[in-house]
């Protein structure tokens, strides 16, 4: 048995790469592994532990210094002898599927409580369109309300007017029955007086006649 602790220096966090490891691992038959990811000096490490037969783990190691996770960005990778004990595969596929687990729980607990403010904010949206709704509906009312009220002023002044017009006639009508027979009364005593003037000069002109012996 020849325990290992591989380094991997890097762009090496929440790309896969524990899960990527643990999959190789299993894939050889490694009995023990473990893998955490630390931070030193801000910059992303992955410690790998892994024991067992010593061609296994020489393997397992060229594995890790040839091969990343397509997102991962490796800037080196150190192997090193590990003299301590280290944990059954089977004990860390538990504790990181666990873990895995409530990283899901969590962001799907994210993602609630983002999808609940999405829903408050689409509320309070929703709820001030009924109010822009209300106010149109009230708006709308009251300009049917003032056309309502401006047709029956219209109506109504339409009527007062076709009275007076009807009014008008009438007494336009009557002024020039008047008219008329006032007209007709001067006519004829003007006719009356144009008779009279008629007989006083044929009477004229008689006398004329019997004084110059002409009758």
């Amino acid at each position: 048995m020849k325990a290992k602790r591989i380094i991997i220096r890097g762009k090496v966090h929440d790309v896969g790469y524990r899960l990527f490891l643990l999959t190789e691992a299993e894939s050889m038959f490694i009995e023990n592994f473990d893998a955490r990811n630390i931070v030193v000096d801000g910059e992303q490490r992955l410690i790998a532990l892994v024991d067992g037969p010593e061609e296994k783990i020489n393997r397992f190691v060229e594995f890790a210094r040839s091969n990343y996770p397509p997102d991962a960005s490796v800037l080196a990778v150190e192997v090193e002898d590990y003299p301590e004990e280290i944990r059954s595969i089977d004990s860390f596929r538990q504790s990181f599927m666990v873990s895995q687990l409530a990283k899901i729980a969590q962001t799907g607990v994210g993602m609630l409580k983002r999808q609940d403010m999405m829903l408050e904010k689409q509320d309070m949206t929703l709820a001030k369109q009924d109010m822009t709704l209300e106010k149109q509906d009230e708006t709308i009312n009251a300009i049917r309300e003032e056309s309502e009220k401006t047709r029956a002023v219209v109506k109504g002044e339409s009527e007062k007017t076709r009275e007076t017009i009807e009014k008008v006639s009438e007494v336009v009508s009557e002024e020039g029955e008047k008219t008329r027979e006032v007209i007709k009364e001067r006519i004829e005593e003007d006719v009356e007086w144009l008779k009279a003037e008629i007989i006083e000069i044929k009477t004229t002109l008689g006398k004329l006649k019997v004084k110059v012996g002409m009758g």
